[in-house]
C-alpha cells in the first residue's frame, strides 16, 4: 500500500506536468531563459520558506546537523540542479523553436527509454517487464503525440537533450534522495536552475542591454504574464519536483519514469477537456496503452 500512495504522488506530479506545457508555451513572450529563471527563483524562494516553516515546527526529520551532512546536501542538490537546468532549459527552448506541445510531450518523454539504460551504465539491474512496459508505453506515447509523421527538426535534438538531461536527473535523486532533507534538496535544485539559468537569460533574451531588460520588466507589469508563470513556478517546479523526490524514496527510477511519463497522457486530457481539443481514437488508444503499461510496472 505504501508503494500505491508513492506512486499516486507520481502520478500527481505528471497531472501538474502534463498541465504546465500550456503555461510554458504562453510563457515564451520575455523569452525562453527568462522564463525558466524566474520560475525556479519563485520556486526556491517557496521551498526554502517551507523548509523554515517544517523546521520550526519539528517536522524536518532529515534536517542536516553537521558540515557532512550539509556537504552531502548541497552536493546533492547541486548536481540534480545542473541536471534540472539543461532539461527545463532545453523543453522551454524547444517549444520556443517551434516544436508543437505533442510532439515535446513525446521527445521529453524519451526518458523513460534513457533512464533504464543508463541504469544498466551504472550498475543497476532492469528485470524484463520494466523492459516490456517501456516498450508498451513508448508505443502508446508514439500514437498520442504524433500525428503527421515524424520528422527530425533542429529542435526536435534539443528536446532530447532535454530527455537526456531529465533521465540524468532522475538518477541522481534516486542516488541521493533518501539520505537528505527533501524539500531542502528540491529548493536547492531549483536556486541552483535560477542562478544557471540567469547568464543565458541575460545575454541571450535580454542581449546584454538596458533595452532587453526593460522589454522583460514591461511584459511581466502585465497581470496576465504572471499567470503561467506563477502555474510553473508554483505547481511545476515546486510541488511537482518535490513530489518527485519524496515518492522517489520508495520507487525505482525505471518505473518512476513510467509514472512520470503519464504527462503526456494528462496534457491531451486536459486539451480535451479544458481547451475542448479534439481527442481522436488513436490519441485515445494511445492513451489506453500508456495506463496499462503504467499498472503492469507497478503490479506485484
Amino acid at each position: 500500500m505504501a508503494n500505491i500512495g508513492y506512486s499516486f504522488l507520481l502520478i500527481l506530479a505528471a497531472f501538474i506536468w502534463g498541465t504546465t506545457f500550456v503555461a510554458q508555451a504562453e510563457g515564451n513572450s520575455a523569452g525562453p531563459f527568462v522564463f525558466t529563471c524566474t520560475r525556479n527563483l519563485i520556486a526556491a524562494a517557496l521551498l526554502f520558506g517551507l523548509a523554515k516553516t517544517l523546521d520550526a515546527t519539528g517536522k524536518s526529520p532529515r534536517r542536516p546537523a553537521t558540515p557532512a551532512q550539509r556537504k552531502k546536501l548541497w552536493k546533492a542538490g547541486i548536481l540534480c540542479g545542473i541536471a534540472l537546468t539543461f532539461g527545463t532549459n532545453f523543453q522551454q527552448l524547444g517549444l520556443y523553436l517551434g516544436t508543437s506541445a505533442g510532439k515535446s510531450g513525446f521527445l521529453t518523454t524519451c526518458y523513460i527509454i534513457l533512464v533504464p539504460f543508463l541504469s544498466v551504465f551504472i550498475g543497476k539491474k532492469i528485470n524484463l517487464k520494466s523492459w516490456i512496459c517501456v516498450g508498451i508505453t513508448l508505443v502508446g506515447l508514439y500514437m498520442l503525440c504524433i500525428k503527421d509523421g515524424f520528422t527530425v527538426e533542429v529542435s526536435d535534438g534539443v528536446l532530447l537533450l532535454c530527455a537526456l538531461s531529465f533521465a540524468i536527473q532522475i538518477l541522481f535523486v534516486d542516488k541521493y534522495g533518501p539520505d537528505v532533507d527533501n524539500v531542502r534538496l528540491s529548493a536547492i535544485q531549483c536556486l541552483v536552475a535560477c542562478v544557471l539559468s540567469a547568464a543565458p537569460m541575460f545575454l541571450v533574451d535580454m542581449e546584454c542591454s538596458a533595452a532587453g531588460m526593460v522589454r522583460a520588466v514591461e511584459i511581466y507589469s502585465h497581470g496576465s504574464a504572471w499567470i503561467p508563470l506563477l502555474y510553473a513556478a508554483v505547481l511545476s517546479s515546486g510541488v511537482a519536483f518535490t513530489l518527485q523526490i519524496v515518492a522517489q524514496n520508495k520507487i525505482k527510477p525505471t518505473i518512476a519514469s513510467l509514472l512520470m511519463s503519464l504527462e503526456s497522457v494528462f496534457a491531451v486530457l486536459g486539451g480535451w477537456a479544458v481547451l475542448g481539443e479534439q481527442l481522436t481514437l488513436r490519441e485515445g488508444l494511445g492513451c489506453i496503452i500508456m495506463m496499462v503499461a503504467v499498472i503492469l510496472s507497478i503490479k506485484k
